[in-house]
C-alpha cells in the first residue's frame, strides 16, 4: 500500500526518515515544470470526482475555443483514469492532442507518469495543456505534477457539502468550476448559494466559475479565466535534470 495516501502505489521506495517522503515527486514536478515554462505551455492540473465533468468541460473548451475567431491555440491533455483509455479517446475526437495515462491500482496521478507521458506526445507547440487527474477528491491533492495551477471541478449533482467534507483539495485549489449548471432546474434540493457558501469557506481565494458543458453557459468566462494565464506567462526556473533523461 501507498504509505502517503494508501492507493496501492506498487513502486514504495523505503527512505529514511528525515527525508520529506514526497521529495522525489516534487524533483521531478520541478523538471516538468522548468519544461513547461521553457516552452511557454501553461500546464493545469484538472481535479475532481468521477463523473464531475471534466472531460466534459475539456471537450466543451475545444469547441469553444475553435468556434472563437483567430484563437489559434492548440490543446493538449493527458487523462488519467485506473483502466481503459476511453477519455483520451473522447478528447481525441474533440481536437485535443492526447494521451491516456493508465495507472492500474494508484489512485491519483505523479509526477513521473506525466514526465513519462510527455516522451510520447508532441507537445512543445501547445498553448495549454490539461493534466486530467484520476476521479478522486482526496490524493490528487497530495501530488505536485508541475502544473502553473489546480482547477477543481466539482459539479452540482455531487451535493453543496463535499467542500467541506473534501478540504483539502478545495484549499489547493487556484480555480473551482462548477459543472451540469443546466440540471439546476431539475434539482429542487441543490442549494446554489450554499454551495458558494462551502466553497469560500475552505477555499484561499473565493475563484468560482459556473459552466454548462451542454449549452454553453458560463464558457466565456472560463476562456477568460484561461487567456489571463496565457498572457501572464511564467518565469524559467533553472533545476537540475532528474533521471530518465530530458523531455
Amino acid at each position: 500500500m501507498c504509505d502517503t495516501c494508501g492507493c496501492g502505489d506498487p513502486e514504495i521506495v523505503p527512505v529514511e526518515v528525515q527525508e520529506k517522503i514526497l521529495s522525489d515527486n516534487d524533483h521531478r514536478a520541478a523538471h516538468n515544470r522548468e519544461h513547461f515554462r521553457a516552452a511557454g505551455v501553461v500546464a493545469l492540473n484538472l481535479m475532481g470526482s468521477p463523473g464531475a465533468g471534466k472531460t466534459a468541460l475539456l471537450e466543451a473548451t475545444a469547441a469553444a475555443l475553435a468556434a472563437r475567431a483567430g484563437s489559434g491555440y492548440r490543446v493538449g491533455a493527458v487523462s488519467g483514469d485506473l483502466a481503459t483509455d476511453r477519455d483520451s479517446a473522447r478528447l481525441e475526437r474533440a481536437g485535443i492532442r492526447s494521451r491516456s495515462i493508465t495507472t492500474g491500482t494508484a489512485c491519483h496521478l505523479d509526477a513521473r507518469l506525466v514526465h513519462q507521458a510527455l516522451h510520447h506526445m508532441d507537445w512543445r507547440d501547445l498553448d495549454y495543456f490539461f493534466i486530467e487527474n484520476v476521479g478522486n477528491l482526496v490524493c490528487p491533492a497530495i501530488y505536485d505534477l508541475g502544473q502553473e495551477a489546480n482547477v477543481v471541478v466539482l459539479s452540482v449533482t455531487e451535493g453543496e457539502d463535499k467542500p467541506l467534507k473534501y478540504p483539502v483539495i478545495f484549499q489547493k485549489a487556484d480555480l473551482v468550476v462548477v459543472t451540469k449548471t443546466d440540471l439546476v432546474p431539475h434539482l429542487p434540493g441543490i442549494d446554489m448559494q450554499a454551495l458558494r457558501d462551502n466553497i469560500a469557506q475552505v477555499m484561499p481565494t473565493d475563484a468560482v466559475l459556473e459552466v454548462s458543458a451542454v449549452t454553453g453557459a458560463g464558457m466565456a468566462d472560463w476562456l477568460g479565466w484561461l487567456d489571463a494565464f496565457a498572457t501572464a506567462g511564467a518565469p524559467v526556473a533553472a533545476v537540475p535534470a532528474v533521471a530518465g533523461g530530458e523531455i
